[in-house]
């Protein structure tokens, strides 16, 4: 059979291949042939044969992002949508009929079942009535959709995150040799319209838009999708300000509250009302912090990780405050942490090593030879002999002296002990309290760059 033969079959078998004939340019004339041929079949595929395959062309317009949820991991946003076929054999001439386009009302007409596949809720944007029809057989379907659709948000990097949410466009019913989705405007053409109309963003900032056709086979068949994918950028400025600076200013006090002097209990006090500061305004602000169950944000790590370091220096100023007001309990200063701490330490934080100013004093008792020498003067000094009772009395004196003098020298060996042992021990604080603040700087250093680190390249 030729090419010419299977073409008037056509032609005789179908016919909505011949052009409608309108009696007069009137709307009345048009819309009489339309119900005759085109209305009367709208519950069928508009196609010669069911073998034939539809192109359905999309075009995707953002025109606001209304919100993004991370409780629920969901994307709204609201888009222009707009449709267009053909229906196959169906033409007019523009002056026989009067117009080259007419509107139509939708239930006139076979409307492709074209739905998104993240739907999560109703859509509840207003209805269009009405679909546009071409003299050529061309049917333009444009509506605003309000989609809320799920996307897996990744909020580690909060609020430095972006956002990448995939809208699946594609028949639900009709398979793709049925039915052919096909991009109507490039991606970067639908970018450029949808930065130009787009009319509320809120914290988020449209910065991409990718599209893809893509085939979704499932065990009955085929379907044809095309798929757009929304990147969005959070805008940080209002977390950055609320959150972050203020935490950064709270973690400063705490950091140089450590010049005040580690003996004074106001050092303890001021660290405790700063801890509970702190923690009143994680709770003023947690309503700004994302809530999931997937994933912890790193700016909670953050906070966390400043809690703690202010508890621990809390911790420390309790150590220090023990040593330096408790230190007369304490007996002397073990060999290896003075050499330890207030030999090497001490250099290494800075502070000059202690000197040994100790002067040694030594009262030794009177000897027999002494007390016989101080009677012997006596005696000699004196015009009559020494009499025995005499000199026993001086020698009990002398021995009661000796005891006295004895007992005042252990007293002050024991009391200047003491205060040299209280001494090393407040040393010892000291130089323990340095070595923890240039430790916890080192720690906050550390952490901070860390954290910064990480936001840096999860967005570059």
């Amino acid at each position: 059979m030729t090419r010419g033969t299977t073409a008037w079959l056509l032609l005789l078998c179908f016919p909505l291949l011949q052009a409608l004939n309108c009696s007069s340019p009137t709307p009345d004339a048009l819309f009489a042939a339309l119900e005759q041929e085109v209305f009367s079949r709208n519950l069928l595929r508009p196609v010669r044969s069911f073998s034939h395959s539809m192109d359905i062309s999309i075009d995707v317009t953002v025109s606001g992002i209304l919100g993004v949820d991370e409780q629920v991991q969901s994307l709204t946003t609201l888009l222009w949508q707009v449709l267009e076929w053909d229906i196959e054999g169906l033409s007019w001439d523009e002056k026989e009929c009067g117009t080259k386009r007419v509107s139509i009302p939708r239930d006139k007409l076979w409307i492709p079942d074209v739905r998104i596949a993240e739907f999560m809720d109703e859509d509840n944007s207003p209805e269009t009535s009405y679909v546009h029809l071409s003299n050529s057989g061309r049917v333009f379907d444009g509506k605003p959709v309000r989609v809320v659709s799920s996307c897996r948000l990744e909020i580690y990097t909060f609020p430095f995150d972006i956002q990448r949410c995939s809208l699946t466009f594609g028949s639900y019913l009709h398979f793709a040799r049925e039915m052919k989705m096909i991009q109507s405007s490039p991606a970067a053409d639908v970018l450029d319209r949808s930065r130009s109309w787009i009319k509320t963003q809120g914290e988020w900032e449209l910065t991409g838009i990718e599209a893809a056709e893509t085939t979704r086979e499932t065990d009955i068949g085929s379907y044809s999708e095309i798929t757009y994918q929304v990147v969005l950028k959070r805008r940080p400025l209002l977390y950055v300000v609320n959150l972050l600076i203020p935490s950064c200013f709270l973690i400063t006090v705490d950091l140089f509250s450590f010049m005040l002097p580690p003996d004074s209990v106001d050092r303890s006090s001021f660290k405790m009302t700063l801890i509970l500061g702190y923690t009143v305004f994680l709770l003023i602000m947690n309503d700004l912090l994302p809530v999931t169950g997937e994933t912890t944000p790193l700016i909670n790590v953050f906070f966390c990780i400043s809690l703690a370091l202010m508890v621990a220096s809390l911790l420390e100023t309790v150590f220090i405050t023990n040593i330096q007001f408790s230190s007369s309990q304490y007996g002397p200063v073990p060999n290896w942490v003075a050499v330890l701490v207030l030999k090497y330490i001490a250099i290494v934080v800075c502070l000059p090593p202690k000197k040994d100013n100790r002067i040694t004093v030594s009262i030794h008792p009177p000897t027999q030879a002494v007390i016989a020498s101080i009677i012997s003067s006596k005696a000699l000094q004196s015009d009559a002999p020494p009499e025995k009772p005499l000199l026993d009395v001086n020698l009990d004196e002398l021995r009661k002296l000796s005891r006295d003098l004895t007992a005042i020298r252990l007293q002050m060996d024991k009391h200047f002990q003491g205060g040299e042992a209280s001494q090393d021990w407040q040393m010892v604080g000291t130089v323990i309290d340095r070595l923890l603040f240039c430790l916890y700087i080192v720690f906050i250093s550390a952490s901070f760059i860390t954290i910064i680190c990480i936001w840096i390249l999860n967005n570059v």
